[in-house]
């Protein structure tokens, strides 16, 4: 038996957020008109058993305002910082550890209403986000100190047509 080293995924995390985001457009709004997030950005590091992400994303308000006469698009950048806890496949590594996250779902809008006093936008915006932790860990293998060749089932073919070709060394290969 060897263990060998090798780099593999030694823990994963995932974690859905919706959260809802106030946004204050300069004039009072009449009616919402549609809604978008673009622009995702974020960075993350390791901080004990989380992957902390930290990232943003732009919200984009097309609305009316000014009794339906006009319209407007409201656009503003919102910041979000992200605790994804991680579970272990084996023990915690002691190496070096690389971190990938993946966004499963980008943050998208799931409701976008006028609040009650008729001044602000309440934006509902979900996301999704899988953090892996690639470390060092060991495989267990079987070594065969001897010369091991594993067995093939393959039967000899014989020709029985009336050419025949031969070898000058007097052996067949069969390939």
């Amino acid at each position: 038996m060897r263990q060998i080293v090798t780099k593999a995924v030694v823990a994963k995390g995932k974690k859905r957020t919706e959260d809802a985001v106030t946004l204050r457009p300069p004039n009072c709004p009449s009616s919402i008109l549609g809604c978008w997030v673009i622009n995702h950005s974020y960075q993350s590091k390791k901080v004990g058993n989380v992957i902390e992400v930290s990232g943003k994303f732009d919200v984009n308000v097309w609305y009316a305002h000014h009794d339906h006469s006009k319209t407007a698009v409201f656009s503003e950048s919102v910041p979000y910082k992200e605790k994804i806890k991680l579970y272990y496949r084996d023990d915690q590594t002691t190496g070096s550890e690389d971190i990938h996250v993946k966004v499963i779902q980008q943050p998208n809008c799931t409701e976008a209403v006028i609040t009650e006093d008729g001044d602000h936008f309440k934006i509902v915006v979900e996301r999704e986000l899988l953090a892996e932790v690639v470390g060092e860990t060991k495989v267990v293998v079987t070594v065969h100190p001897y010369e091991f060749e594993e067995e093939w089932n393959f039967q000899d073919e014989s020709s029985s047509s009336s050419s025949s070709s031969s070898s000058s060394s007097g052996e067949s290969s069969p390939f």
